[in-house]
């Protein structure tokens, strides 16, 4: 048997490559938009890519199921209720697929969303049971899939809790789970964990939400920990639902003057380097998203405009073309190009460059402006549900990716402090305040809110 999972770390998704070597055929599930890695797996492993199998219409990105049926002309299957608009075979629960002594049973398991379908795996060269279930968006290592992104977010909570019980735990405690994301995916909860794969039984024990009999109950808990929707989840649904997508995007090279064009043109330009290096010095009005850690292609759907033309700017042309391919992957397809060079080239012609002051979380009371007038300015771009667990006396609260003109209650004229949990959100934030017009932003590093309780300072909230 031929088994291999694939993650997109950026993500936090997966997808897998399964077939019988010996038959050489294959299938891959919920592929991913860059195909290549598919294609390399099967050539080295002798096979054929003949089945694409979707276990529904993926919300947080872009499938890359119409670029690998034009590359192999493989079928592409996925549950009827999921409606597509290009050709396909739809398929209902208990549907099978054989693959050499492979056997891919479909388990339709509504929540997430109504068409929603895990699929089981039978090796009936060593038995007749699943040894392995690919359960998508239901069953994660920790967690379960939030129910909140096709129907209300009830009725999804109580399709998952019997998809759960009816479906996924009938299978044997040996049966292995994969599931389609990983810790840090926006399609689950806050148990999500980074490891790759679990057993039924494992979950059964240890998960949870998994443990709670009660429906009523189950579906309280399981909607007291929903975060923010994926950004843009309903255009990424559409662009899966739709004609099959096969193009990418191609990212041009631009010079200083023609990044400087487009800037005036009303292009967002992403700063696409690491935080230090853009607080350091940066194309002024630049927005900071890395792609150097995982979250870009979310924090970049959240942030811009799909209609507006994005300009990447990178240490060099590898990390520019490397953020395009991540925010190819959430939706993001109005590429204006990347400055070529990356910033060397603009700091080589001598044009202006704004900075950001950097300032660790220990040091708050010690800034200057902290004793001042008013004193020092503090805003938490964390989510509600950290904010109201614990956050600093006096801070302004608003969320990054909600950051669209200078908060309320924030003078613009005045320091600002920009903090979260690890300084990461906080360097979005940050450049996003000096983007509207703040005047002197203090981008909070080395820790944040939770740094700051650790080493004794105040917290007011719910649980502090």
């Amino acid at each position: 048997m031929l088994f291999r999972q694939v993650t997109h770390d950026d993500l936090g998704c997966a997808s897998y490559l399964v077939g019988d070597q010996h038959a050489g055929v294959s299938a891959v599930v919920d592929p991913r938009f860059e195909i290549d890695v598919y294609l390399d797996l099967a050539r080295y492993m002798g096979v054929r890519i003949e089945h694409i199998l979707e276990t529904h219409n993926h919300a947080d990105h872009v499938s890359g199921h119409g670029r690998l049926a034009l590359a192999t002309g493989a079928r592409i299957h996925v549950h009827r209720l999921a409606a597509p608009d290009y050709e396909h075979e739809p398929l209902d629960d208990g549907w099978e697929l054989e693959l050499g002594d492979v056997l891919v049973r479909a388990l339709h398991t509504p929540g997430h969303r109504p068409e929603h379908t895990a699929f089981a795996l039978v090796d009936r060269a060593r038995g007749d049971e699943p040894w392995a279930v690919l359960s998508g968006d239901s069953l994660f290592v920790g967690d379960i899939a939030r129910p909140d992104l096709a129907v209300d977010r009830v009725e999804g909570a109580r399709g998952i809790f019997h998809s759960l019980r009816d479906r996924l735990l009938t299978l044997p405690d040996s049966c292995e789970v994969w599931p389609g994301h990983l810790g840090g995916s926006m399609c689950g909860g806050p148990g999500m964990d980074l490891k790759v794969s679990s057993t039924i039984g494992y979950e059964r024990a240890h998960n949870p939400l998994l443990r709670e009999p009660d429906e009523e109950r189950f579906i309280e808990r399981s909607l007291a920990t929903l975060g923010p929707q994926p950004p843009n989840f309903q255009a990424i649904v559409a662009l899966n639902r739709g004609p099959l997508l096969g193009a990418g995007v191609e990212a041009t090279p631009l010079t200083p003057r023609q990044v400087e064009l487009k800037t005036g043109e009303g292009a967002l330009v992403v700063d696409v380097r690491t935080d230090q290096q853009f607080d350091e010095a940066h194309v002024p009005g630049a927005v900071c998203i890395t792609a150097l850690s995982a979250g870009f292609g979310s924090r970049l759907a959240w942030i811009a405009d799909r209609e507006q033309e994005i300009v990447l700017i990178g240490r060099d042309d590898d990390d520019a073309l490397y953020a395009a391919k991540l925010a190819t992957a959430v939706g993001i397809r109005r590429l204006a190009g990347f400055l070529h060079g990356g910033m060397t080239s603009w700091r080589e012609e001598r044009r202006p460059v704004a900075k950001i002051e950097r300032l660790a979380v220990g040091e708050l009371d010690a800034h200057p402006a902290a004793a001042g007038d008013g004193g020092l300015q503090i805003l938490d771009v964390r989510e509600l549900g950290e904010w109201a667990a614990g956050h600093i006396p006096g801070s302004v609260h608003m969320p990054y990716h909600d950051i669209d003109a200078i908060p309320d209650g924030i003078d613009p004229a005045r320091p600002v402090a920009v903090l979260c949990a690890s300084g990461q959100r906080a360097a979005v934030a940050a450049s996003l305040l000096a983007r509207f017009g703040a005047e002197r932003v203090v981008h909070v590093v080395d820790g944040g809110v939770g740094t700051w309780a650790r080493a004794g300072g105040v917290l007011e909230g719910s649980s502090s």
